[in-house]
């Protein structure tokens, strides 16, 4: 297990200073104070991403720019009621199994159709995530993707991220023997609303992880604390007033965390 010299965690055992106490010290040393800086506990955040052993990503517009149901959807020529039921889930309008069978109605991807698609529409990592991931690789953190989007499409990316295939959590799409779309598997725990938090659970009882951070851009990201250590809102992409409001730290640049991690990330890792 991690052995962590500022914040907080699970493991009741060892003498360290409080994650506000820790924060402090990084928001001032990094930030020079950082008054600036946005969340409802930005301490709490940069003291949690200092000493994490593991750290998870949402997928759609926080490690890729865009929603890969939505490039899917545009590929197949029904973007825009797809698009508007995306917005309504990551806002928090409409329970996110609602949304994510409406859409799979609306679509009936083949598997042919999602080859095609990411071939021709590949997605893109956004500025700055390959490098924090990098960093938080180098520095002994563990990297997860959590994900309402599909498998499938979010294999490359970790690919590309060089994360293990076994660390990913997302939707499995089932297919029939000629590849034809049948429906998506109800079991996966990012098929419905407040999986997050159950797959941030498992995660952390998986690893042995005194303290996990999630990061993401929506309303089913900001669900994962708890049992998430802290919550990373990311509104590089798109900004949503509710992730705003539920952050413990807002951002709209990885290029911070990078910073936090690259200079205090060595002080605890998991090994």
């Amino acid at each position: 297990m991690m052995a962590a010299a500022d914040g907080g965690g699970a493991g009741g055992s060892r003498s360290r200073t409080s994650p506000r106490a820790g924060g402090s010290r990084i928001r001032e040393e990094l930030f020079g104070g950082g008054g600036d800086l946005v969340g409802r506990d930005v301490d709490g955040a940069l003291a949690a991403l200092a000493e994490a052993d593991g750290v998870c990503f949402d997928v759609d517009s926080t490690v890729v720019n865009e929603e890969g149901i939505d490039v899917l959807a545009a590929y197949l020529g029904k973007g825009e009621e797809v698009a508007a039921l995306t917005k309504e889930a990551m806002e928090g309008g409409l329970p996110f199994e609602v949304a994510l069978e409406k859409r799979l109605d609306l679509l009936k991807p083949s598997l042919r159709d999602i080859e095609s698609c990411l071939r021709e529409t590949p997605l893109h990592l956004t500025p700055g995530v390959q490098d924090l991931v990098e960093c938080l690789h180098d520095n002994n953190k563990h990297v997860y993707l959590v994900s309402g989007g599909f498998r499938i499409m979010i294999e490359p990316i970790a690919e590309k991220l060089q994360i293990p295939i076994s660390n990913i959590v997302a939707n499995t799409l089932l297919f029939d023997s000629q590849g034809n779309y049948v429906k998506f598997d109800a079991d996966e725990p990012t098929s419905r609303d407040m999986g997050k938090p159950k797959a941030i659970q498992s995660i952390r009882d998986a690893g042995g992880y005194e303290c996990l951070v999630m990061v993401g851009d929506g309303a089913t990201d900001a669900q994962a604390k708890p049992p998430a250590t802290a919550f990373i809102g990311y509104g590089g992409v798109a900004v949503r007033q509710a992730v705003v409001d539920k952050a413990d730290w807002f951002v709209t640049d990885f290029q911070p965390l990078t910073d936090v991690v690259r200079r205090y990330g060595g002080e605890s890792s998991k090994t």
